[in-house]
């Protein structure tokens, strides 16, 4: 029987992995710790080791893992910027769950937009207190403005059926464009500068990797129409925040939602109502009026979780099983680095 520890471990996690795996029969030893050079030493003995988003496995770490024994990384997530491929080279598989809810992520895409032009969020705080004033609430018709997709995935795919019910006017930008879904879903595939210069609205979808990192920065920013909008639900890194505070306060920014956020590690997830953050850029940007910010949940729903532990489940018992692996992440190294060959 394969043994699993399990790192960066919430109570739903657990519940949720804990009522299928009497389908799997695995040994499952949960850590509330998230994977680290610090913790690492937590997986000697186990035979695979489950990471979620926060969970940190450089070359140190991957190293230590094949030395006590870890033979496959399941990630419980799509993202993968946080494993060393390098390192893990002929030494260590790893797998992840590249479709835990699509749909999840492109509705919660969609409501920010609403909420945040709507002014949803301060109306319902103001009304608490019996405000009943529409002062400061005034937001634009959806309809006919122009909407700039970065990453064509499946969650953006899906987000674009969603701005077509509002008939919102589709540009994107992939390095890779689906023509054939262009022209189903009726969107254009426009260059980049194009897509910054002409959207009134602009979400990112994007895998983070070394060409989108600060995909959005000071140079780009120069780029967009005064007063847009900027939606990130994909990695915190697509976005300079030091550069995206600037634009807010230049007026250059309209409004920003940000689901994630570059150093969302320190504290998403976790409860710091009472000591507060010690994150300058995190604490100005709470305060803007215009900026809503929410801790990585986009993908929080029952669906999703129950997704996510499905298709981890059945990528350790493939691995268990000696079969292909249908979720593993294909890459291949050299001295430049690595490159991903194919994320199935």
């Amino acid at each position: 029987m394969l043994k699993i520890a399990f790192f960066d471990t919430k109570p739903y996690d657990k519940e949720i992995f804990e009522v299928l795996n009497k389908d799997y029969g695995f040994e499952i030893t949960y850590f509330e710790e998230r994977l680290s050079d610090k913790t690492v030493k937590l997986t000697e003995g186990f035979d695979v080791v489950s990471i979620f988003v926060q969970d940190k496995a450089p070359s140190f770490v991957v190293n230590k893992l094949y030395e006590y024994g870890v033979k496959l990384i399941a990630l419980r997530c799509a993202g993968y910027n946080n494993v060393n491929f390098k390192a893990a080279q002929g030494k260590v598989h790893v797998v992840h769950v590249p479709a835990y809810s699509p749909h999840a992520i492109a509705e919660f895409t969609m409501s920010m937009m609403l909420t945040l032009n709507r002014k949803i969020h301060k109306s319902h705080n103001r009304t608490k207190d019996l405000n009943f004033s529409l002062s400061g609430l005034l937001g634009f018709d959806m309809y006919q403005k122009t909407v700039g997709v970065i990453g064509t995935g499946k969650i953006a795919k899906i987000l674009i059926k969603i701005l077509k019910g509002f008939e919102c006017n589709v540009i994107a930008y992939d390095i890779y464009p689906d023509n054939n879904s262009a022209k189903e879903l009726c969107f254009s595939y426009v260059p980049l500068n194009t897509l910054f210069k002409e959207s009134d609205i602009i979400t990112l979808h994007c895998p983070l990797t070394k060409d989108t990192e600060y995909i959005i920065s000071e140079k780009s920013i120069n780029k967009m129409k005064d007063g847009v909008m900027i939606v990130n639900t994909g990695r915190g890194k697509l976005i300079n925040s030091k550069d995206l505070i600037e634009g807010l306060k230049e007026h250059k920014i309209g409004s920003a939602a940000l689901d994630v956020y570059e150093e969302e590690d320190k504290y998403f997830y976790e409860d710091f109502s009472v000591e507060g953050v010690n994150d300058d850029i995190l604490s100005r940007l709470i305060t803007f009026p215009n900026v809503l910010i929410t801790s990585h949940q986009a993908y929080f729903t029952k669906e999703a979780l129950n997704n996510i532990a499905t298709t981890t489940f059945n990528s350790i018992t493939q691995f268990d099983e000696g079969k292909p692996l249908e979720n593993e992440i294909a890459y291949i190294c050299d001295e430049n680095g690595c490159a991903i060959k194919k994320v199935n």
